[in-house]
């Protein structure tokens, strides 16, 4: 649910964003589109968000006991994103297909914007990786020199881009 080592997070920064942004998109359209067509109620995508977030408070809490720093860990911010896909449901009359595209598009454009206000929350994570070194490090996690200037430096912009495109195609597998 927190997509993501923040060593890992760290040392590639912006492209790390792009990448959980899609991953979190795409677990919450396949998830709320079913859920929604299952049920056939507005507002059971936002029921389906919510539990994801305490699902993810559960686990905010093993990472803390784990070692890591509890407020690098961020709870995604899926609701207000969830609320975008009930109001299409609803205002195309519970069209399965409106929901698809019109769903698809604002949840995969609004979820990495949201996400972006959560993370400038967050303390500065090069900083936070200094103050929790961690002993060993896998050998699938050894850093790769960071690309800088990469994505013309636009994660919202490319995650929100690839978002809408792969969000459209995952609500319609939900």
């Amino acid at each position: 649910f927190n997509a993501g080592d923040y060593i890992f997070y760290t040392a590639w920064a912006w492209t790390s964003l792009t990448v959980f942004s899609i991953s979190q998109t795409l677990m919450l359209v396949v998830g709320a589109t079913y859920y929604l067509t299952f049920t056939g109620v507005p507002g059971t995508a936002t029921y389906y968000a919510l539990i994801m977030t305490v699902y993810t408070w559960v686990a905010k809490g093993a990472w803390f006991a784990l070692g890591y720093p509890y407020d690098f860990i961020v709870t995604p911010v899926w609701l207000p994103s969830a609320m975008l896909l009930d109001l299409v449901y609803w205002a195309t009359k519970k069209n399965k297909h409106s929901l698809i595209l019109f769903g698809g598009v604002l949840v995969g454009m609004s979820l990495p914007l949201f996400n972006m206000g959560n993370l400038i929350t967050v303390a500065d994570p090069l900083e936070t990786a200094f103050k929790y070194p961690r002993p060993t490090l896998p050998p699938y996690m050894t850093p790769i020199e960071p690309q800088v200037g990469k994505f013309y430096n636009s994660p919202v912009a490319l995650g929100a881009g690839a978002g809408a495109v792969l969000a459209c195609t995952f609500a319609a597998l939900g």
